[in-house]
């Protein structure tokens, strides 16, 4: 692993954990005024930006890869990011102590990455072994810490003090964390792959994004809200009640 990757995730933890002591306080703020959103300011400049960032540059991207795409290559690059996730997966099932589950996701993993070509092809939905969807948020809410204020990340988008942190913790489970090479080397591979999921979740958003603009009159709250409850049903295992399937089809791909 790259020394400028190891620092970059130091960078990103380390205040998101001295924050997380704090995030039941301002928890509790947030309960007696009723709202999850306490920097509800902030989070709307923010995400004004990113949608600025999205219609100008990520949406066009999207559309045009869409169309050029043949649909089983771009579902095959779907398939091969997900894929990619399952070791994130399989360590917080272990984290979580669903073992059955570690040992279905990890026959999961060994199955598309070998009879699927690494994981281009999904055959291991059709052996009956489903996908799930853990990481390092959903684990520190499995051992009882909250959530903390509702947050939007600058590019990245919806988060919560305690997923933002869960987020680098994953960073480490991710197999192209591990290329080698000199920093020039390894920051276009970060580069390239990236942006090449960004544009593949992007695509695959296109078609909710019509519900969402149909649906919503506010497209901050309903973001806001869909993340949160999406967010709660994966924490609790779906022991909630839901409100609106659409919200767990608008994040699902996300995962």
């Amino acid at each position: 692993m790259s020394k400028m990757f190891i620092l970059a995730r130091i960078k990103i933890i380390f205040p998101l954990l001295i924050l997380l002591p704090l995030q039941g306080s301002l928890s509790g703020c947030a309960s007696l005024s009723t709202s999850p959103d306490p920097l509800e300011p902030l989070n709307r400049r923010i995400f004004g930006f990113n949608q600025a960032v999205d219609e100008v540059i990520l949406k066009p991207l999207a559309v045009t890869y869409q169309e050029l795409t043949p649909e089983p290559v771009n579902q095959g690059i779907t398939n091969f990011f997900s894929n990619l996730s399952e070791l994130s997966v399989i360590a917080n099932d272990l984290l979580q102590f669903k073992l059955k589950q570690a040992a279905s996701d990890s026959g999961r993993f060994v199955i598309n990455t070998t009879l699927g070509l690494l994981g281009f092809l999904d055959l291991a939905t059709h052996f009956g072994y489903p996908k799930n969807y853990e990481d390092f948020g959903q684990t520190l809410g499995y051992w009882g810490v909250g959530s903390g204020p509702y947050l939007v990340l600058p590019l990245l988008g919806p988060s919560s003090i305690r997923d933002t942190a869960g987020r680098g913790v994953d960073g480490f489970f991710d197999p192209r964390s591990y290329v080698a090479g000199n920093d020039d080397v390894v920051l276009r591979w970060h580069v390239i792959t990236n942006g090449i999921y960004a544009v593949d979740q992007r695509a695959s958003l296109l078609e909710i994004e019509k519900v969402m603009k149909t649906a919503a009159l506010d497209p901050y709250t309903y973001m806001r809200d869909a993340y949160l409850q999406r967010r709660e049903y994966l924490v609790k295992d779906g022991n909630v009640p839901t409100q609106e399937d659409e919200f767990d089809e608008l994040f699902s791909d996300l995962e």
